[in-house]
């Protein structure tokens, strides 16, 4: 374990952010977070009200969107949180910086080269992509090696490792696209980025953890954690994820019907039957709500098809998942460990507050972009409030990453 550092409670310092596996993959990500929205919100609103020439992406900017967001922007946060945990949960030392620091190292200079690579300089996209990979697979590697070292079996892990993999193959099929050039390997990467790693990783530790913060938060909670909804939930999300890659969409409703029943179930049983409950708390129910309402979106929009062969609200169901309920629970889940981790009180704080509000705002806004008829408008609108909502929360974050905890206690 590395001896923690001795740095002045007033002063920033670079040096802390290497003294915690969430530190500095959070550092990362929160700087991914308006990196990687500054870039696409520019896009579209130059597209809708052009200004001035952009460079067009060696990939099309709409597919580099969907790569950055699923493979570079969130990936750090989760990077953060399980190397974290993972050692917790099996009841193994803590990771030490030469375990995390090259993950951090590979995905902040992977998203740094990308963005470079997307202002018309294609060799530094390739190269992004690539550091990406790196950095995920030493990641992936070092989680493998914790899950081989414990004495019992911890399903969480397995099923969080299980994810990340899925994420690996598909950075891999980004690559196969590159050297192909075949689009069908680029529509299956971002699939396997959507249903086999973000919702088996998110579903995952909501399924662990908010029985777990809820229990903290109320003294006469009883935590909810039955496996075989973990199970099920995986046979779904791969079951979906089959469907999309074979364009089997009139048939999506058969696995999405039952996967919004099932999040809805969970819902109601996690949520508290007291009448009041922390704000943090709150928060991380009301983004899990929006997982039910996604799946609902997405069997509607499947049953609708069946019988119209129509393609119904476009790409609403996705925002939905995307923005409702990664983007929300991605405020609430950092904002509390975030807060847990530097020694503050366990709050939701203004700040934290307004970016939640907002985000559920910027969801609405893109899911209404899909019926409008000047979409192009709605979706810079919504990026535009993306970066409001983001910003001053990411601001605070890293000024927390920087400065060692309040309480005085080391990481």
């Amino acid at each position: 374990m590395d001896s923690p550092l001795r740095v002045d409670s007033t002063t920033f310092s670079p040096r802390l952010l290497a003294a915690a596996p969430h530190r500095l993959l959070f550092f990362v990500g929160a700087g991914n977070v308006l990196l990687a929205m500054a870039w696409w919100t520019l896009w579209l609103v130059n597209a809708r009200w052009p200004q001035f020439a952009m460079p067009q992406p060696a990939i099309p900017a709409g597919w580099m969107h969907a790569l950055v967001m699923q493979y570079q922007v969130l990936p750090p946060f989760i990077f953060g949180f399980l190397m974290t945990v993972f050692p917790r949960w099996m009841s193994l030392p803590a990771l030490v910086r030469w375990h995390y620091v090259p993950v951090g190292f590979g995905l902040l200079g992977g998203q740094l080269l990308t963005l470079v690579g997307l202002w018309g300089i294609p060799s530094c996209l390739y190269l992004g992509l690539l550091l990406t990979f790196t950095g995920w697979l030493v990641g992936l590697v070092i989680l493998l090696s914790l899950l081989w070292q414990e004495s019992k079996t911890t399903w969480h892990a397995i099923s969080a490792a299980a994810a990340l993999f899925f994420g690996l193959i598909g950075l891999g099929l980004v690559f196969a696209y590159l050297f192909t050039g075949n689009p069908r390997l680029m529509f299956a990467a971002i699939k396997f980025a959507a249903f086999g790693f973000l919702l088996p990783v998110y579903f995952t530790v909501n399924h662990r953890m908010i029985p777990f913060f809820a229990s903290v938060a109320l003294p006469d909670y009883r935590p909810f954690k039955p496996m075989p909804a973990l199970a099920l939930f995986w046979f779904l999300t791969l079951a979906h994820l089959g469907l999309e890659l074979v364009h089997g969409y009139a048939w999506l409703w058969l696995c999405d019907l039952p996967m919004a029943a099932l999040c809805l179930f969970l819902l109601v049983r996690w949520w508290p039957r007291s009448a009041t409950m922390p704000a943090l708390l709150r928060v991380l129910l009301l983004g899990f709500a929006w997982l039910p309402v996604a799946f609902a979106m997405y069997a509607g929009q499947s049953l609708w098809f069946a019988a119209t062969d129509q393609y119904l609200f476009g790409r609403a169901p996705a925002h939905a998942l995307f923005i409702g309920y990664f983007g929300s629970l991605l405020v609430a889940m950092v904002t509390r460990v975030t807060q847990g981790h530097s020694g503050r009180v366990l709050e939701l704080g203004p700040t934290a507050t307004f970016a939640f509000v907002l985000v559920q705002a910027v969801a609405l806004l893109r899911i209404v972009a899909e019926v409008r008829v000047d979409a192009l408008a709605w979706q810079a609108v919504a990026g535009i409030f993306w970066l409001v909502a983001f910003t001053p929360w990411v601001l605070r974050s890293l000024a927390i990453y920087l400065r060692p905890r309040a309480d005085g206690k080391p990481d």
